[in-house]
């Protein structure tokens, strides 16, 4: 597992705070609408000067007609970012169309489709998407596989599943974790890191119960030693 933190504070200057007290740690940082919306390329560009091992999740969700997704996508490989995530449910002719138009370039980010956000319950979930969760999400999963993403935005509920219908090597990326059994938030479906372990997640994305923690590094550094522990 890869340790993805969320930078979801108010303002720029809290989560560039944030960000220069975990520096000597190697995570992954996630970049949301509103930050980057508000803060553009010149916040990422800033975060890379704090520590240039990290790596940034650009997590903007595309969803659009396939041509305005691809060119989308071909203007944030252009920012350097590491990885990014367009929705599942905007179809195969869109995810065939991203990864053709990434495949041209010299180095392309990660590209992951969301299954199913993680504020749905079931019955919400149904009630858009006519299936259960589990369900959709693997059929998108396996969409995704077969048309060249490199992995998935899913629930740690839905991973182990996942990589069975697809491949061990398809990358699963889960928001809501709860490190060690925190409050759930306005998030529905959450997990520990046990939980994230026993089912194979790669990427667990950890926001609140780092940023609300008086002292971030002290809490990252923990959550760090205790995936070292899980895969001992």
């Amino acid at each position: 597992m890869q340790l993805c933190i969320a930078l979801d504070l108010p303002t720029a200057e809290e989560n560039l705070a944030l960000a220069r007290s975990i520096a000597e740690y190697d995570v992954w940082l996630k970049v949301g609408f509103r930050t980057y919306i508000r803060d553009g390329k010149a916040f990422l560009q800033t975060l890379k000067s704090i520590n240039p091992n990290f790596r940034i999740f650009l997590d903007l969700k595309l969803y659009d007609i396939p041509n305005t997704m691809a060119d989308a996508a071909e203007e944030i490989a252009a920012l350097g970012v590491d990885m990014f995530n367009i929705h599942a449910s905007a179809g195969e002719a869109a995810m065939r169309t991203v990864m053709e138009r990434l495949a041209r370039l010299k180095e392309r980010p990660l590209v992951l489709a969301v299954t199913a956000l993680t504020s749905f319950d079931n019955e919400s979930f149904r009630r858009i998407y006519g299936e259960d969760i589990e369900t959709k999400a693997i059929a998108f999963a396996k969409m995704s596989y077969e048309n060249g993403l490199d992995g998935t935005v899913c629930s740690v509920h839905e991973s182990a599943a996942i990589k069975a219908a697809t491949d061990e090597t398809f990358l699963t990326l889960t928001p809501g974790i709860r490190p060690f059994g925190e409050d759930a938030g306005d998030q529905k479906r959450v997990a520990t890191l046990e939980a994230a372990a026993a089912e194979k997640v790669d990427f667990p994305v950890v926001g609140r119960p780092v940023y609300k923690d008086p002292d971030p590094a002290a809490k990252v550094a923990k959550i760090l030693e205790t995936m070292a522990a899980l895969r001992a």
